[in-house]
């Protein structure tokens, strides 16, 4: 029987990137690359076999999809940021059978869900920058579900505890990885550069923190109350879709855990980021 071992909020930001390569930008993501990399070893040291990640990077519009493919190899350009991230070369192996298992218990819940296997089906960079962290030895699975822009919270709820299902039907040790930003305002174009290191208003900032507290504090009944409206007056990147994924997954009302925030909260284009680790209860586990 398989189980969830790790659960993670996490950040995928293409300035992370930018931070390993030589010029004026580089280290200046070093907490958050050094967050993710703990993620990566804790996972591994909990035996986890695939990454199940939800990547808010790949935006759906009908239905919820899962990429299949038996290995993922390619190489990345983004088409947002190429600037930013631009040749990157991957290889990892897939996980076809968790995918397959995952879109039956999807289906059971009465949601529509497909996998795929397409060719030129590649990852995107919010898969594709935190298992550069991770999973630098392709020693682990890659499982990416993508994120509905038109889904609702509680849609999402029941994603998540489809995938919980689907993962204890498998043999499978999985880390899940909500993969995606806290707020999501954008500044205008004319003064984004200038936002590299900043969160797009003061609302927003004090928001995050304010779920950060909650989160770390165990308030997480608190949190969902508001997820709704933190989604629509924060500009929730992809619906907020892995937020919710990750606490359907971990019992959504019933879970009494607290986050283990990993990183200082950094703001990035504007958007607002952190990593934080939420223990998996044994009910769970």
């Amino acid at each position: 029987m398989g189980e969830i071992v790790l659960a993670a909020k996490i950040t995928h930001v293409p300035s992370i990137w930018l931070s390993i390569q030589p010029g004026k930008y580089h280290g200046i993501r070093r907490p958050a690359e050094m967050a993710l990399t703990e993620i990566g070893r804790r996972a591994r040291e909990l035996g986890a076999d695939t990454f199940l990640v939800a990547d808010t990077h790949w935006m759906n519009t009908i239905g919820f999809h899962l990429n299949g493919k038996e290995r993922h190899r390619a190489s990345y350009a983004s088409h947002e940021l190429p600037h930013f991230i631009h040749d990157l070369a991957y290889d990892y192996p897939g996980d076809p059978q968790l995918a397959e298992l995952a879109r039956e218990e999807i289906a059971a819940g009465g949601q529509k869900a497909l996998v795929h296997t397409y060719k030129d089906l590649g990852l995107e960079y919010a898969t594709l920058v935190p298992m550069y962290f991770m999973n630098g030895d392709s020693a682990i699975r890659v499982l990416p579900i993508g994120c509905n822009v038109y889904s609702s919270i509680d849609e999402n709820r029941r994603i998540g505890e489809a995938l919980r299902r689907a993962a204890e039907r498998s043999d499978r040790k999985v880390a899940f990885l909500a993969s995606g930003s806290l707020s999501h305002a954008f500044p205008p174009n004319e003064v984004a550069e200038s936002l590299l290191n900043e969160v797009s208003s003061a609302f927003n900032r004090k928001t995050d923190m304010a779920v950060l507290d909650l989160w770390t504090e165990g308030r997480i009944a608190e949190f969902l109350e508001m997820l709704p409206d933190y989604n629509e007056r924060c500009t929730g990147e992809g619906a907020m879709a892995d937020t919710a994924m990750l606490f359907g997954i971990l019992g959504w009302t019933d879970y009494t855990g607290r986050g283990e925030q990993l990183c200082p909260y950094f703001g990035s284009s504007g958007t607002g980021q952190i990593v934080v680790d939420f223990p998996v209860p044994s009910t769970v586990a």
